[in-house]
């Protein structure tokens, strides 16, 4: 009884204080919010609690995550806001417009581990204050105009593992941090000069250039001396020339001379690309006059041997190599000879076309993948297929019928239906519907310049579900089926983003590529052969395929030197270190209000991506994750992008 009554006191104490605190912090960030002009956040401040405001995440009943990324506020960050914001883990105003310098109570929060206020315009000195805030973990102040040194003091931060200072006006010369746990570094296009320490020469060049500096990784140093090295500037961003020379007689012939030739040149290149771009045009013409040339010259070997050289990187690759190894005996209506061959149409497919149509039509090289060649075809009805020519089939033609019938026979929505195969001694031709929105990974690599048209969550996570479904109907096919190549370019999409699964069934038909495999970055780590690949392994390339989706970041491709990363092992990083938010796309980050969502996703495709095939989730598991999370983001409908100009503008 007494323990109780002890109990209930100590109660009565802290729950106050603990609501005071918050009460506090509350009143901090509608400071901030008032002190901060331009497009502002929308808080909803009729709540007594600001932890489920937008960007806000309380811990323990205090703030301790504040992210308002590229939500174009302006202004000066106020003093006296952050002295109340004590427990604060993690700051970030990046890619806003905030001006004027730090204010000094940042010092306050001692418990930050995470500050990102990279494109802003805030200026000065980087203040000695902010050497106190000794727990930081990651340090971003890039792209603003901060000037003066760089501090030796930076030392302090036993902790840091990523410092970022490039694109600033920081002078004088960089200082030997001794920084143990330091991984990433940054300080080009600065006005630095000088040597680069020796503890810093394991970072790449692209840290240190556009600055006046020199030594491993740049340019080594002309002269021995430390400080008083003669430097060659290493990209310098900034040229002063105090007086102005007259350029000599020979200068002026010599850029007379060199103009002439670079005019000469640039013509031979134009004259060059439009032969290229004339040739490719003739080569893309239609396949019924290629047929016809060749059917004139009967039994010439040659013509043969041009259809298995051609599908190499040309328009008409699929139908010309066709009808080239149509003649192979001089019979107009046989593949080399094995035949009469026609098209092998599935199940309810319309038989609108057959393989004389196919071979007239023109075709475009849409990429090589895994297993073969993909091209679009448009037949001269106005239908348009894709066709993929398979290359390297190692099983026999029964075992090829037999498992492409298994194939065909597949019928879900968000799957790319098998509408046709043909199959000759030479040739293995596949005939699909035309996905024309083109694949997932040319959607999230390809195009990344003003004319991109943003992911939002809504296509994100529908392009999710619809993958789940589909692989989810080929594993429920049976306990031996799985996709066995799954990652984002076989995820093709239509006119409305509906994702379709493309390339299922042929891993057990296609023997290994001699050329490097693309799906390294997906391949799950107990898989040795990839022709046997188990539906636990499709668990783990799906989950690549999610935090993929999610960080907008290509997975690392281990036999070519490709930029991206190991997706499964960085997103664990970052999660560990608690600053899961700089994980998620940019293009994301504006839809603050289903953030919880977009971490459950994340969760999950890391569950997916486990180690160990027996901790991964089922297919079916997934999928309803999934599900539930589309379900719980349209009853929360997003509200438009957060850089919209609120109503009240005395906020």
């Amino acid at each position: 009884m007494h323990n109780f009554i002890f109990f209930c006191f100590v109660l009565v104490l802290c729950v106050p204080h603990s609501l005071s605190d918050l009460a506090a912090d509350r009143q901090a960030l509608l400071s901030l919010r008032s002190a901060l002009g331009g497009r502002t956040f929308r808080w909803n401040v009729t709540q007594s609690t600001p932890c489920s405001w937008a960007g806000v995440r309380c811990e323990q009943n205090r703030v301790a995550v504040l992210r308002l990324p590229g939500v174009s506020l302006t202004g000066q960050l106020p003093t006296g806001v952050f002295s109340n914001l004590t427990k604060l883990r993690t700051l970030s105003l990046r890619l806003n417009a905030l001006t004027g310098q730090l204010p000094s109570d940042l010092a306050a929060c001692t418990s930050l581990r995470n500050l990102y206020l990279q494109g802003n315009i805030l200026s000065g000195e980087i203040p000695d204050f902010l050497f106190s805030i000794q727990s930081l973990v990651r340090l971003n102040l890039g792209e603003n105009n901060f000037t003066g040194g760089i501090s030796e003091s930076f030392n302090n931060f036993t902790r840091l593992r990523t410092l970022f200072l490039e694109n600033n006006q920081l002078s004088g010369s960089v200082p030997d941090l001794k920084l143990e746990k330091l991984e990433q570094f940054n300080v080009s296009n600065n006005l630095l000069n000088g040597s680069i320490p020796e503890r810093l020469q394991s970072f790449e060049s692209t840290s240190f250039l556009g600055n006046s500096l020199c030594g491993q990784p740049l340019d080594a140093c002309a002269g021995s001396s430390g400080s008083g090295a003669v430097v060659v500037p290493s990209t310098p961003r900034i040229v002063n020339q105090g007086k102005k020379k007259k350029l000599s007689g020979g200068a002026i012939a010599g850029i007379v001379i060199g103009s002439v030739l670079g005019f000469f040149l640039i013509v031979l290149v134009l004259m060059f690309l439009c032969r290229k771009k004339s040739s490719q045009k003739s080569r893309s013409m239609d396949i019924a006059s290629i047929k016809q040339h060749e059917l004139e010259i009967p039994g010439e070997k040659t013509m043969a041997d041009v259809g298995n050289g051609l599908g190499t990187g040309n328009g008409f690759s699929v139908a010309a190599a066709a009808a080239a190894a149509m003649v192979g005996n001089g019979k107009g209506g046989e593949l080399n000879g094995a035949g009469a061959k026609k098209l092998v149409f599935f199940g309810k497919a319309s038989k609108v076309f057959d393989l004389e149509d196919l071979l007239r039509a023109s075709a475009e090289v849409l990429g090589k993948g895994t297993f073969g060649t993909a091209y679009k075809a448009v037949l001269e009805i106005g239908t348009v297929v894709a066709v993929k020519r398979l290359r390297d089939v190692t099983v026999s033609e029964s075992e090829f019928k037999e498992k492409i019938e298994m194939v065909g026979a597949m019928d879900q929505e968000n799957l790319v239906p098998l509408r046709a195969y043909y199959y000759s001694r030479d040739e293995k031709l596949l005939v699909y519907d035309y996905m024309p929105t083109g694949s997932l990974s040319a959607l999230l690599h390809g195009n990344k310049g003003a004319g991109r048209t943003p992911l939002n969550w809504e296509i994100r996570s529908g392009i999710a579900l619809g993958a789940a479904r589909g692989i989810q109907y080929l594993h429920s096919q049976g306990p031996n089926i799985s996709h066995g190549n799954i990652k984002s370019s076989n995820v093709l999409l239509t006119q409305y983003y509906d994702a379709r699964v493309s390339d299922f069934g042929l891993a057990q038909i296609v023997g290994p590529s001699s050329s490097p495999n693309r799906a390294t970055g997906y391949r799950a780590p107990e898989v040795t052969d990839p022709r046997k690949v188990s539906q636990k392994a499709d668990v783990y390339s799906f989950g690549v395929l999610l935090l993929e989706l999610l960080t907008g970041k290509a997975p690392t491709h281990a036999l070519l030197n490709e930029e991206g990363v190991d997706l499964p092992r960085w997103v664990q990083s970052i999660v560990r270190e608690e600053w899961t938010s700089e994980v998620f796309d940019l293009e994301l980050l504006r839809y603050q209000n289903v953030e919880e969502e977009m971490v459950q996703l994340l969760q999950l495709g890391i569950d997916c991506a486990a180690q160990y095939p027996d901790t991964r989730p089922s297919m079916s598991h997934v999928t309803r994750r999934i599900e539930e999370l589309c379900q719980s983001s349209r009853r929360d409908p997003q509200p438009e992008v957060l850089n919209i100009i609120d109503d009240d503008s005395s906020r």
